[in-house]
């Protein structure tokens, strides 16, 4: 099985801003949730893991599969958002408010990462592993969580970029023989 998790909370996702690739660590609560996921997946034995580089995500990986070194990999970070990045979301720019509105129908606005180039890491990433044997830990963010369900779901059309995936959240897909399998959200 493939196992797709979001990082844990932030103080930047606290406090409710577009975080983006700014790099804050794990808060209280967010190891917390780490925690409870790690609790929940102990009879799991991860043969790999890969995390973004942002130390969010490397902290939840890390209490998940504390046994595993994992594998820092690139194309796991999050969307950059630019010059966006630690905007108020309660109080985005008009253009950042239509994009988020409607992700399939609207552009990324100036300077900030197009979601084609997120699926088309997410699809390079999701290539790399398939061959591998073993339960895999993938540790990383919302947008960049979304490509990945994007690129597993043929029939998705868009819909996981208008989802909303809460931190620690976790999604899982079978995984055989190269094959990697329509995900699906795993319940607490």
């Amino acid at each position: 099985m493939i196992y797709i998790i979001r990082h844990g909370q932030t103080e930047v996702n606290h406090r409710q801003a577009l975080q983006g690739r700014s790099d804050f660590p794990l808060n209280d609560a967010g190891i917390a949730q780490a925690r409870t996921v790690a609790e929940g997946l102990k009879g799991v034995s991860f043969a790999h893991v890969f995390t973004s580089p942002l130390r969010r995500a490397v902290q939840t990986a890390k209490m998940i599969a504390p046994d595993i070194q994992p594998v820092v990999d690139e194309r796991l970070i999050e969307m950059n958002y630019g010059p966006y990045e630690g905007t108020d979301l309660n109080n985005l720019p008009p253009e950042v408010l239509t994009f988020f509105r409607d992700f399939i129908h609207n552009s990324a606005p100036d300077g900030m990462e197009p979601l084609s180039s997120v699926s088309e890491r997410a699809g390079a990433f999701l290539e790399s592993i398939r061959n591998l044997d073993g339960n895999i830990l993938i540790s990383t963010h919302a947008i960049a969580m979304k490509g990945i369900l994007e690129v597993l779901t043929p029939d998705a059309h868009g819909s996981y970029w208008s989802k909303y995936i809460g931190n620690c959240a976790v999604y899982c897909a079978s995984h055989e023989k190269g094959f990697i399998g329509v995900p699906f959200e795993l319940t607490p």
